[in-house]
């Protein structure tokens, strides 16, 4: 095994360290069992076509102390293999299948080794991912059609839904096996659209990869500006201005309180509550005004600069007080409604024990018990007593709750926040460390590299950035938490019933877009 020195400033936001160690293909698994035993979570496997070698990398992250350890392994070029840590971590098995599809590395015994992100009609033999990959040869079918787990016996029946749907969401195949209305077994099929976005970072400046990072799901571009921006200003050892951190918390609790308002008026209308529904859209409004009045743009693009910030005004706390009052109203009326209640209740359960053992984040884990939130576990900025709101039922109504209860404390946040810099006198103006260009290295020297982390609305989003020799990008690694919460739907809607599939599905609200990279 060799440590070695990461080529960057190793402090990340919060004082964390990031520890980086080259390991065997043989002692993979011992250390990464050793790492998941002592509490860390395999947050990001990231495959790299280095000169002489494939190099994956496998970001572990733990708490309280903010810890973050990467383990390197290196593999031959003519036959990436390595072993499968599938039996050790779910996510990690999915990882691997990613990656195999993508790179051509083989995860050794895997337990589902079958294709993720390529679907059967993608060619045998062409990964994209690969400097050598050119352009997408003719598509076929050489797999046959998707190998779709058959449910059999009496009264057995399948429902096939999508990939293409009513409304602007995009495409993804939702395959029901049922008994009468209970739902027995349910497969979703994602990556219709795969974009190549990690690609597309290759070869982009700073800026430009920021407007990339921006635009990886629409709903989240704060979280995903923030993630990318860290993950930059730690390879280039840039230490932002505590004024634009605070500045950033702002806007990250900004699309948290838009997109929470919008799920909760959603599920009300699921459940056939459509005045509640018409009002969280008439709040969603006001919010998105401010959004503009706050960087000029109503999904808050623009806010998040490498280095630091840009905001044209802060958001006033007393209309921000005046709407949290509006959707503790709303959220009293719907839950003591007898209708939603019943519908809310024990509806598709996701136990704690299930939701540990898929590495599920955000508001998903939350509500089954699940204290899992990086501003309390890897925070950027003082938050003060921040407490990471949680539920015990893991049902929609422990979802529901978990909005509400995120909702007012995101508002009480952002007038808090907005009192700090207020009390500093605060005026418009960009808010930025210079941010030096990443120098000149050696093509076979280790690169330099960042790692990102911040509570996005949905969850925690990660972000690992390397540079190369001549200073432009060369890999950005995204995990948005839909990629570890989409296996969760399943598993939670199993012995729920079909009609309560749309609620269920948008107590989960998943992007498409953050996992189809």
């Amino acid at each position: 095994m060799t440590t070695f020195d990461l080529p960057a400033a190793t402090a990340a936001p919060g004082g964390a360290v990031r520890l980086a160690r080259e390991v065997t293909v043989d002692a993979l698994p011992g250390e990464a069992g050793a790492l998941l035993a002592a509490g860390h979570r395999l947050a990001l496997v990231a495959a790299h076509e280095d000169v002489d070698a494939f190099r994956v990398v496998y970001l572990f992250t733990a708490a309280r102390p903010d810890r973050r350890t990467e383990l390197h392994v290196r593999l031959d070029p003519r036959s990436p293999a390595l072993p499968s840590l599938a039996a050790l971590s779910f996510p990690a098995g999915r990882f691997e299948r990613e990656m195999r599809d993508l790179y051509g590395i083989v995860p050794d015994n895997h337990p589902l080794p079958r294709r993720l992100v390529r679907h059967h009609h993608w060619p045998r033999g062409w990964y994209p991912m690969r400097a050598d990959a050119g352009p997408p040869p003719e598509f076929g079918d050489p797999e046959g059609p998707f190998p779709f787990v058959t449910v059999e016996g009496q009264g057995v029946y399948e429902i096939p839904v999508g990939p293409v749907h009513a409304g602007l969401i995009e495409p993804g195949h939702f395959r029901f096996s049922a008994v009468g209305e209970t739902i027995v077994k349910l497969k979703a099929r994602l990556w219709f659209v795969h974009k190549g976005i990690e690609r597309q970072f290759a070869g982009r400046t700073v800026d430009e990869g920021l407007a990339l990072a921006e635009r990886i799901s629409g709903d989240t571009s704060v979280g995903h500006a923030i993630a990318y921006c860290q993950a930059v200003e730690e390879a280039l050892g840039v230490e932002v201005p505590e004024r634009a951190l605070r500045e950033r918390a702002v806007l990250l609790e900004l699309e948290r309180l838009y997109n929470h308002i919008t799920d909760i008026g959603a599920l009300c209308n699921d459940v056939a509550h459509g005045i509640l529904h018409a009002h969280a859209g008439r709040v969603r409004e006001r919010l998105m005004r401010i959004n503009r009045e706050v960087t000029g743009h109503r999904l808050l693009r623009g806010g998040v600069v490498p280095g630091g910030s840009e905001l044209r005004a802060l958001p006033d706390r007393r209309a921000i007080e005046e709407i949290a009052a509006d959707v503790a109203e709303i959220v009293e009326l719907a839950l003591g409604h007898t209708v939603v209640a019943d519908r809310f209740t024990g509806t598709a359960v996701l136990s704690a024990e299930a939701a540990r053992d898929l590495g599920t984040l955000g508001y998903v884990a939350r509500a089954s018990g699940l204290a899992v939130d990086a501003r309390a576990d890897h925070p950027f900025t003082d938050l003060g007593r921040f407490t990471p709101v949680t539920a015990d039922t893991g049902d929609v109504l422990g979802r529901f709750q978990v909005r509400a209860g995120e909702f007012a404390a995101s508002a009480l946040l952002v007038t808090e926040l907005v009192d700090r810099l207020a009390a500093a006198s605060w005026r418009p103006e960009r808010v930025a460390a210079a941010l030096p260009a990443a120098p000149a290295a050696d093509p076979g020297a280790v690169p330099r590299s960042g790692v990102g982390i911040a509570e996005g609305w949905r969850g925690t989003i990660v972000h690992r950035v390397e540079f190369a020799a001549d200073g432009t990008l060369s890999r950005v690694k995204v995990v948005d938490p839909s990629f570890f919460n989409w296996p969760a739907l399943p598993v939670a809607l199993t012995g729920a019933i079909v009609p309560d599939f749309p609620l269920v599905n948008k107590s989960f609200n998943l992007s498409y877009a953050g996992n189809d990279l």
